[in-house]
């Protein structure tokens, strides 16, 4: 719910504030700058401390950026937004390296299944949270705040409530639980049954490598911001009340999430270097469709972005399952928040020059050129995936 807050109603809130298009992508760009320092934080305290109070210490500074947020509104102080956005974006990458939590315990041929329950479990604050934008506009009016202001109340809550379950109930701690259990050979972990004695082990199709995980949750974040970030502008631009383009953003979030289950599955099954390249390929489409779209089609719009949160979701499971298996469980937190930076950066440059590209040129222009990135990640994805991973006959993937 407080992603979705973020999302749905930050955007506008700088428009309002400061009278202009061309920077309504900056509070974007400083949720997810904010979110890179916040993942490489909470990565190093998850490491030396667990993911509990890793996590926790993220939703707790998120819950007061949310609520600099509501003071800045009510002050129309522009410098304080931005800085409370800022904060308010560690709630954003607690939000996402929760994942990683629930892929901690997980057997290597269960592993993207794991962390796709834990995603899955976003979808259902994901769409409600943008469909309260009208009644938490009535709430902050009976507070004598800016409507816009009310999911920040509500967000606020909701990261500060998140905080306190996991402090009260995460427990054990997964990751720091993971440390003290035996290692098993990466035959049994993979088949449930342990390798035959001098008998060599095929290689799998399950450790692409680290840089293309990397490469593929970056440039899907990538996409995936520039577009979402500005879909709410331009439907307000073209007459659409906020209520429409919240139905529109809680179906994306929705679509980023709710497919979760059925991603997991398929890359468990298939391998992820095959859902990153579907990722790619939904990704375009998702581009094309936006650019196409009337600007008075709501449902149109909302196609599009349920294929933009559909994408990012197959580039997020797969890229995440090619790193969890890549990284050292003694290193594993580190490198898991070092990669979030790299994705939160990645989401920084898409939301800050998204507002650009519309005030310079128009939306369908960004979502061609999201298109064309998607376009780009195929190549990229069979390449780097032919580089780092040895072929497997497919009667011993069997």
């Amino acid at each position: 719910m407080g992603l979705a807050a973020g999302v749905t109603v930050a955007a506008l809130l700088a428009q309002d504030m400061l009278h202009s298009t061309t920077l309504a992508g900056l509070p974007s760009a400083l949720l997810t700058a904010g979110s890179a320092l916040a993942a490489v934080t909470i990565g190093r305290l998850s490491q030396t401390r667990g993911r509990r109070p890793g996590l926790a210490a993220g939703y707790l500074a998120g819950a007061l950026g949310g609520a600099g947020v509501v003071v800045a509104a009510a002050l129309d102080s522009p410098a304080l937004l931005f800085i409370s956005l800022f904060l308010y974006g560690a709630g954003t990458a607690a939000n996402l390296q929760a994942r990683y939590a629930g892929a901690d315990l997980a057997v290597p041929r269960h592993r993207a299944r794991a962390l796709s329950t834990v995603l899955v479990a976003t979808t259902l604050g994901g769409v409600v949270g943008p469909n309260l934008t009208a009644p938490a506009g009535h709430l902050a009016a009976a507070l004598a705040l800016p409507p816009l202001s009310g999911l920040f109340l509500i967000s606020s809550a909701a990261f500060a409530l998140a905080a306190l379950t996991l402090l009260i109930w995460l427990r054990p701690d997964p990751l720091l639980l993971a440390r003290t259990l035996p290692s098993e050979p990466e035959g049994s972990e993979r088949t449930g049954t342990g390798p035959a004695p001098d008998v060599p082990q095929p290689l799998t199709h399950r450790h692409p490598g680290l840089p293309l995980g990397v490469l593929v949750m970056v440039l899907s974040q990538l996409v995936m911001v520039a577009i979402m970030t500005m879909t709410p502008v331009h439907m307000h631009d073209h007459g659409h009340n906020t209520a429409a383009s919240g139905l529109v953003i809680a179906l994306h979030v929705g679509a980023m999430y709710l497919p979760s289950p059925l991603t997991g599955a398929l890359t468990d099954r298939y391998g992820p270097t095959v859902m990153a390249a579907a990722s790619g390929l939904t990704l375009l489409a998702a581009g094309i469709l936006a650019a196409a779209a009337p600007a008075d089609s709501v449902l149109l719009l909302a196609l599009a972005l349920i294929l933009l949160g559909i994408g990012w979701n197959c580039g997020l499971v797969s890229g995440t399952t090619i790193i969890t298996d890549a990284a050292p469980l003694a290193t594993r937190a580190k490198t898991q928040g070092v990669v979030d930076v790299a994705i939160a950066i990645a989401g920084a440059t898409g939301g800050m020059a998204s507002g650009i590209v519309v005030a310079a040129a128009s939306y369908p222009l960004l979502a061609l050129s999201g298109a064309a990135f998607a376009l780009a990640l195929l190549p990229a994805v069979i390449v780097t995936a032919q580089k780092s991973s040895p072929r497997t006959p497919s009667s011993e993937r069997r």
